[in-house]
């Protein structure tokens, strides 16, 4: 009797255990599919302009995931738990150091397989101002993200953004050797394209009425490094610090003695700031983009956004 009385959980017991293994066996080919023969490169970007070279080089063999949302500040991005687990799974990161330092502390806490560190192929140059009354008033301008790190907009130089594809397509032919020409081929032909757009901004920036142009925030001294231009910004290289009211007289003064006819501000920003300036100088406004974060993917891109830069530019500057 006891033996009939046990074998029905012995025997269940048993079909738990064949369960156990069956199931076991189904998540080891799930995690093979994953990984196996045609199956795309996990990538994580930190913010658009990483995202764009990730998807210009991976092409159809990677499948990227930006951490900052479209149309959102880069800056003070926060990760969720799930981002943060994205990081630690993904097979290669790209990022830059210093611009969001929770990606930073996800990178550093939970070492994904591959990272591209864009600050090794475009290294950060400290930008500064001329806007004395920034200075005296200690340093106002650069936040503590400049201080420490340096400028981190490279990619709006694009020799320098160039560097880092051709960082990204190694990482890439590094974690998918089986792909590692397409990679490389990819990287080849956006650095071609990103050398023309390049020549697009040096012809067109030669002959212009004027070198100085005011933006709302310190983003694109390597731009204006680059195209022998001198940027005085309202702001810091964070575009939500505030200009104290030293540095917005000194900025009138400046552009009233530069002929500064026109104020840039930008699309992820508030431009109050920027629109009062521009009203109490009398001048005309307009949009220069930072390419931190683009609202519509499906209509602009980097390079449509850039050109896009090198009008407004040609406009204020009064290029011919």
């Amino acid at each position: 009797m006891k033996i009939r009385r046990t074998a029905p959980a012995a025997l269940l017991a048993a079909t738990a255990a064949s369960a156990l293994l069956l199931s076991g066996c189904a998540g080891t080919d799930d995690a093979k599919a994953d990984t196996g023969a045609g199956a795309k490169l996990r990538v994580i970007a930190a913010f658009y302009p990483m995202k764009f070279i990730a998807q210009q080089v991976g092409g159809p063999h990677v499948k990227v995931t930006n951490l900052t949302k479209a149309g959102a500040e880069p800056h003070d991005l926060e990760l969720t738990p799930r981002q943060v687990g994205a990081v630690s799974q993904a097979d290669l990161v790209v990022y830059l150091k210093g611009l969001q330092p929770a990606v930073d502390k996800a990178i550093s806490q939970n070492r994904p397989k591959h990272t591209v560190e864009a600050g090794k192929f475009a290294p950060l140059e400290e930008h500064g101002t001329e806007v004395h009354g920034a200075e005296e008033d200690g340093h106002e301008g650069h936040d503590h993200a400049d201080a420490e790190h340096g400028d981190p907009h490279v990619w709006l130089d694009p020799t320098r953004l160039a560097a880092i594809a051709g960082g990204v397509g190694e990482s890439l032919a590094a974690a998918d050797p089986v792909n590692a020409a397409d990679y490389r081929a990819r990287a080849a032909d956006l650095t071609a394209r990103l050398n023309t757009l390049d020549g697009e901004f040096t012809a067109g920036l030669t002959t212009c009425a004027r070198r100085d142009f005011v933006t709302a925030h310190a983003a694109f001294g390597y731009l204006a490094e680059r195209y022998h231009l001198n940027q005085i910004s309202v702001n810091g290289v964070n575009p939500e610090s505030e200009p104290s009211p030293a540095r917005r007289a000194d900025i009138q003064k400046l552009a009233r003695e530069r002929g500064v006819t026109t104020i840039f501000f930008e699309t992820l920003a508030e431009p109050k700031t920027a629109r009062t300036l521009a009203q109490d100088l009398n001048v005309q406004t307009a949009v220069l983009d930072p390419l931190e974060g683009i609202k519509d993917e499906a209509e602009n891109d980097y390079f449509s956004v850039m050109r896009a830069n090198l009008d407004a530019l040609r406009k204020g500057l009064g290029c011919s």
